[in-house]
């Protein structure tokens, strides 16, 4: 299986230079659709739901205090010999596509919009930190909603 720095790299291949913000979002909208098209995840790392929007703590801790990376940033971190499978590749070219073109806080607030994001924040204030995690579970269940038009909102208490 890749790892979260994998489909980071992959991800920074396609775009090149990449707000750090931005990147996580990709990333994250990588592993939601994987769920929802696929049925499996991209990688096993999990994504917590930080004040603005999902963040991968591996992922964050390997671009701490920098704006923007390149691609072979994450160069190091990553399996030389991982292999996606077309499925993976399709569905990463997909995000890339759908979402590569998009502003971070754009990416932000749609996360904000959305039943996984919203759910692990329950009781978290907008703002406030946090360290909840956004299950797979949840990923899964919301997206192939969308798939489906049977999506749920989630109501929080803000």
């Amino acid at each position: 299986m890749a790892s979260v720095f994998d489909v980071a790299e992959y991800v920074l291949s396609k775009l090149g230079k990449t707000p750090t913000m931005k990147l996580q979002k990709l990333v994250y909208y990588c592993q939601a659709w994987s769920l929802a098209w696929d049925g499996l995840p991209l990688f096993d790392d999990e994504f917590e739901a930080w004040a603005n929007g999902p963040v991968n703590p591996k992922l964050f801790a390997a671009h701490k205090g920098v704006f923007s990376v390149e691609p072979g940033h994450f160069e190091a971190f990553t399996i030389p010999d991982i292999v996606f499978t077309e499925k993976n590749i399709e569905t990463m070219d997909i995000v890339i596509r759908d979402y590569g073109d998009k502003e971070p806080w754009w990416l932000s607030e749609l996360t904000h919009m959305e039943a996984p994001w919203r759910a692990a924040r329950c009781g978290v204030r907008m703002g406030e930190p946090s360290k909840n995690l956004i299950s797979k579970e949840s990923m899964q269940s919301y997206y192939e909603g969308l798939i489906s038009g049977e999506a749920h909102e989630v109501r929080t208490a803000d």
